[in-house]
């Protein structure tokens, strides 16, 4: 399997989106949907935003329709949603499967570095996240359970290292 910044998914646009922009950054990749419980959590995502958007810190939306059908909508819709309801200013990627015969490249790689509760590789719910290092090692998964502004303290660390 290739190396995190080998990557390139689609952007909302259908256009590569290369990993390997992302050299030196510290990553927050989110499986996110718009009519979850765990929604309001585009908030606090957009606060990580804001607090490390000077800083070598890059937060990547994966939207996934695979859980209770929670985001039906196409890319410009999403979009549009992000922006509207929570400010999102981060990108959100093309919509994606995350687990299943069709995941995403980005997603089975993620999987295959760090296993979710009880050693299942299968992403559980939407709102997993997954914390990837400067050089591209994923440190950690966090569960959909996690509050993303729980996770500066890592990424603190992280910054600190380098």
């Amino acid at each position: 399997m290739s190396s995190f910044h080998d990557l390139a998914p689609k952007d909302a646009k259908g256009e590569p989106y290369p990993f390997s922009q992302l050299k030196g950054k510290v990553v927050l990749i989110v499986n996110v949907a718009s009519k979850c419980g765990f929604t309001p959590q585009y908030k606090q995502l957009e606060e990580l935003n804001q607090k490390y958007k000077d800083k070598d810190v890059q937060i990547l939306g994966f939207p996934c329709n695979q859980f209770g059908g929670q985001e039906p909508g196409s890319n410009e819709q999403i979009a549009e949603f992000c922006s509207l309801n929570y400010g999102v200013s981060f990108p959100v990627l093309d919509k994606i499967e995350v687990n299943g015969k069709n995941t995403d490249p980005v997603y089975e790689f993620l999987k295959s570095k760090k296993s979710g509760v009880l050693g299942l590789n299968r992403i559980k719910w939407n709102f997993e996240k997954f914390l990837v290092d400067q050089d591209g090692n994923v440190i950690e998964r966090f569960s959909s359970l996690t509050k993303p502004l729980d996770i500066a303290p890592r990424i603190d660390a992280l910054l600190a290292k380098k």
